[in-house]
């Protein structure tokens, strides 16, 4: 669903001059601290001596360790790439899957995304940040679901976060749960059993 701050950009305005360096400096070094020592070990005495900040600033601005990871997430999902546009929602899916599937699969970024999600079950402001990227993220592609609907590929009121999500789910169930890689033959079958499901109403709103 998403590829995080080394993806590109979305367009939304960010914070000029010294603000900029220093947020972009101090999420950077958030990074670097949760891939090496995970959210448990997260500081952010360190995560100022990572960035080469007064420690003063980081508490001031960011205050918690779960403010800071809410900021994290916040600029993973300004910095995520825009949803693909193929005319195809098979395409569409898969291209979705695969995104998801690269993210999980580097190195650096799924050992991020594995600490997010550690945090998120214990922290409620890291939750809460969590849950508002993905829904961005469920947001951003929604539309190609949509957009299947009217052109008839889909049945009337399937429900376009419920295809979006099913996408996803099980490349980070597989991540959280297997040692298996996530890679792209894992990323195509599970764009394809969404599609089979949502061909087959699985997705439909239930009606009253």
């Amino acid at each position: 669903m998403t590829s995080p701050s080394t993806a590109g950009a979305s367009g939304l305005q960010r914070p000029g001059g010294r603000t900029a360096r220093v947020r972009t400096a101090v999420l950077g070094a958030t990074e670097d601290a949760l891939v090496e020592v995970g959210f448990a070990g997260l500081d952010l005495g360190d995560v100022a001596r990572r960035a080469e900040v007064g420690r003063t600033t980081v508490y001031r601005r960011w205050g918690s360790v779960g403010a800071l990871l809410a900021d994290l997430l916040t600029d993973m999902a300004e910095q995520s790439l825009p949803r693909a546009r193929t005319g195809s929602l098979a395409e569409d899916l898969r291209a979705n899957a695969r995104l998801v599937a690269r993210t999980l699969a580097d190195p650096r970024q799924g050992a991020l995304f594995r600490a997010v999600l550690v945090a998120a079950t214990c922290d409620p402001d890291a939750a809460e940040a969590l849950h508002r990227f993905y829904r961005a993220r469920v947001e951003e592609w929604a539309p190609c679901v949509t957009e299947a609907v009217d052109r008839g590929e889909l049945p009337p009121g399937t429900d376009p976060h419920e295809v979006v999500r099913a996408v996803s789910a099980p490349l980070y169930y597989r991540m959280l749960t297997t040692p298996e890689p996530v890679d792209e033959t894992t990323a195509d079958r599970a764009a394809a059993a969404a599609l089979a499901a949502a061909h087959a109403g699985a997705f439909r709103r239930p009606t009253r």
